[in-house]
């Protein structure tokens, strides 16, 4: 018989880019990481990028995530990203632009005297000093490699970019302390993502984003399995879903006559979670 059960993290992030696709003038970042991004941090931890050990290469995409928290400041940071496909040969960096020639190739010093590689201009957001708190809920064999893997990880951990390190302050397995029923209005501890679809919001004031839940890669139709089969023409494949940000000191208000069930989680130092019971978990 499987059983479920729930583990909590707590982790202190100095910064982070969670880019957002939609985004192309300027790279901007999610104010939360998304569930993809989170499973993508489980898996590197415990070295099981496509559920390969199992063979079960939807194993990780079943868990359920529900993730609180934020940032301490945002920044814009102007950055020059190099454009094109980069060769490493003896005589240093080149790259291939192809907009110089269409039709042909050309291929350009990244860096030196004279005409070099086109460097492109952005603005990129960064945020910083990120104190998160991140609920997983799924299979309890799956739940403890997690978190051993997270107790006594084998490498350094990031979440997001490869640069964006964290740091676990804390690791368990927790229960709802209870479940109730709320009517009216609503006011959650702290910022999280709440699944837009069926959710009775009365205010549609609270910023809406359209976050990857899900990320598979594709060779000619067929799933990756392993992280070594990835390459150059590799498709990768993301799933997304609508979700309200509920942002600090929202007061979440519903339609009239209806209500939700939200479950109650303490943790110790006196933190204490809301985590709406189906729109909550994404």
């Amino acid at each position: 018989m499987i059983t479920e059960k729930i583990l909590f993290i707590e982790l202190f992030q100095p910064f982070a880019q969670y880019r957002n696709p939609f985004t192309f003038y300027y790279a901007q970042s999610y104010p939360l990481p998304p569930k993809s991004t989170i499973i993508g941090m489980l898996q590197n931890a415990v070295g099981d990028w496509y559920g390969n050990t199992e063979n079960n290469l939807e194993k990780w995409w079943n868990l359920k995530v529900s993730v609180h928290g934020g940032f301490e400041s945002i920044f814009w940071n102007y950055q020059s990203l190099i454009k094109g496909k980069l060769n490493f040969a003896k005589n240093g960096i080149w790259i291939n632009r192809h907009d110089k020639n269409p039709g042909g190739n050309i291929w350009l010093p990244v860096y030196g005297e004279g005409i070099t590689s086109q460097r492109s201009p952005v603005y990129q957001q960064e945020l910083f000093n990120g104190h998160l708190y991140i609920f997983i809920k799924g299979e309890d064999n799956l739940i403890e490699k997690i978190k051993e893997a997270l107790e006594k990880p084998q490498k350094v951990l990031y979440l997001g970019r490869s640069e964006d390190i964290i740091f676990i302050r804390r690791i368990e397995e927790v229960k709802a302390d209870k479940s109730i029923n709320i009517e009216g209005d609503i006011k959650l501890t702290y910022p999280t993502y709440i699944l837009r679809q069926d959710f009775p919001i009365r205010k549609q004031k609270y910023p809406v984003y359209s976050i990857p839940t899900k990320v598979i890669f594709e060779n000619n139709g067929g799933q990756v399995k392993h992280k070594a089969e990835i390459t150059k023409t590799t498709e990768r494949k993301p799933e997304f879903k609508a979700v309200i940000y509920t942002g600090y000191d929202y007061t979440i208000v519903l339609e009239e006559n209806e209500s939700i069930y939200v479950e109650l989680y303490n943790i110790e130092n006196n933190k204490e979670f809301k985590i709406i019971n189906s729109q909550g978990w994404l």
